[in-house]
């Protein structure tokens, strides 16, 4: 029973972070995110920490795709992690380049999976993501289509 009440938690703060993220929410961020957390991304050669070093790759993704959207497809969930498959997209139409091309106004839909790691307070702790960069660089016209 207690196992249960924790992963609906973990999935429900799943659902909020969608939110997190495809707003931008600070605060939201740190209710959902340890101070601890430490984020691994190609944006930064540091790790990231926190609420606001994981927004600050949403901010990194909107200075290139302006209307960047994660939306959550499918989890699956235990006491301690959740795998998330995101659908991704955006247009390439902001003021900052993105894997060196300037942007082209093409749009881009991938999928993504992420696994995210809980805390016994029901804070995410920490991020592993499959990437999903060949999926944005072939909706830019960086890589060929298949």
């Amino acid at each position: 029973m207690i196992e249960e009440k924790i992963i609906e938690r973990n999935r429900e703060a799943m659902r909020r972070f969608e939110k997190c993220i495809n707003t931008n929410d600070l605060a939201l961020g740190e209710e959902l995110i340890s101070p601890s957390a430490s984020f691994a991304t190609p944006v930064s050669p540091n790790p990231l920490y926190g609420a606001k070093g994981y927004l600050s790759v949403v901010d990194f993704m909107r200075q290139s795709f302006p209307d960047v959207q994660w939306k959550l497809v499918n989890m699956v969930a235990d006491e301690t992690t959740v795998a998330v498959q995101w659908q991704c997209s955006g247009t390439f139409c902001g003021d900052t380049p993105f894997a060196g091309l300037q942007p082209n106004g093409k749009i881009f839909s991938t999928t993504v999976m992420n696994f995210y790691t809980f805390d016994e307070e029901g804070k995410i702790v920490g991020d592993v993501a499959a990437t999903g960069i060949a999926g944005i660089l072939q909706g830019i016209g960086a890589l060929p289509s298949n």
